[in-house]
């Protein structure tokens, strides 16, 4: 069993931590993503970083935010969207990509959230009930369709962002779309929207979709077929040289996806452990937006199934976890 030193070593290496590890292209990037299941865009946490993995000077030396980015690399993130790997807000609302195997840990969780959401406020329901409707749309299309100001919309899509319920994206404004107005490319969290506006010449906007419209399960688990199951295969059949080392960490995973929202949350925070590979405990309860399925007994329990293990107050994946 590896010491808690060895599994720093071992994070070092799998999460691209020092510079002869750096990425060097954009099927680097992604099949990083495929091999972690989830990215941050920038370091704030154990969970592995996209932008960290790159090793590269920044945009603006010396300043926050975009300016901090990787000066070349840095539209990598909104390129693995347009790939058709997903960005939600659900790291307590800033950007996190997930790999197809995330995907469909997270779809229970946040099918039971927009229930939830839709049933709790009246301005929620109204917005998700009209994407539902119309399909995704920009938020100046809806700013016009439910006569809301930019204040409202942001207010009404943010925590609907934050808990995964409503998904951003980026967009170019073509110049037969862009009507007046300004865009708003901006979503919360630590880039808006998912995508990655500016730096091309073009207005951007965000377009938002529910999670429902955005996320769309393997035919193998629609059937029926444990959804993680059907999407490592998946996986490894689209870059099986990239998913070889990852690929019995998706075979000692969760066998089936539950469908309940609970069990999922479980499942899911055994995922981002493995893909962190070791984090410190008091850490992991900060990672994702819904406080209301962390119990006190979360970690102590998948410790006693035998899907985590403890080290000098740090935590691990088991390797049958």
């Amino acid at each position: 069993m590896e010491s808690l030193s060895e599994l720093r070593e071992r994070r070092a290496f799998e999460c691209r931590l020092t510079p002869d590890r750096a990425l060097g292209s954009l099927d680097e990037a992604e099949a990083f993503l495929r091999d972690r299941a989830l990215l941050t865009r920038t370091p704030d946490c154990a969970l592995p970083s996209l932008y960290e993995a790159c090793h590269e000077p920044p945009y603006a030396p010396g300043t926050a935010g975009f300016g901090s980015w990787p000066a070349t690399k840095w539209p990598w993130f909104g390129a693995l969207t347009e790939r058709g790997h997903l960005c939600v807000g659900v790291h307590r609302g800033k950007n996190l990509l997930v790999s197809a195997e995330a995907a469909a840990l997270l779809d229970p969780i946040i099918r039971a959230e927009t229930d939830r959401m839709r049933a709790e406020d009246p301005g929620w329901r109204r917005l998700l009930d009209h994407l539902a409707r119309v399909g995704p749309s920009t938020t100046e299309d809806l700013r016009t369709e439910l006569s809301l100001k930019r204040q409202e919309l942001k207010a009404l899509r943010s925590p609907l962002e934050r808990c995964g319920v409503i998904v951003a994206r980026s967009v170019a404004m073509t110049s037969g779309r862009d009507h007046g107005g300004g865009g708003d490319a901006g979503g919360g969290g630590d880039a808006g929207g998912g995508g990655d506006a500016g730096g091309d010449g073009h207005r951007h906007d965000s377009e938002l979709s529910r999670w429902d419209q955005a996320y769309h399960a393997p035919p193998a688990a629609q059937a029926g077929i444990s959804p993680t199951a059907a999407t490592s295969a998946m996986a490894t059949t689209v870059d099986s040289s990239a998913r070889s080392a990852s690929s019995a960490r998706s075979a000692s995973s969760t066998t089936s996806a539950s469908s309940d929202p609970a069990e999922a949350f479980a499942d899911l925070l055994v995922t981002a452990v493995r893909a962190a590979v070791v984090a410190p405990e008091p850490e992991l309860r900060r990672w994702f937006s819904w406080s209301w399925y962390w119990t006190n007994t979360l970690v102590d329990d998948l410790v006693q199934a035998g899907r985590l293990r403890r080290l000098d107050a740090h935590i691990a994946a088991t390797a049958s976890g």
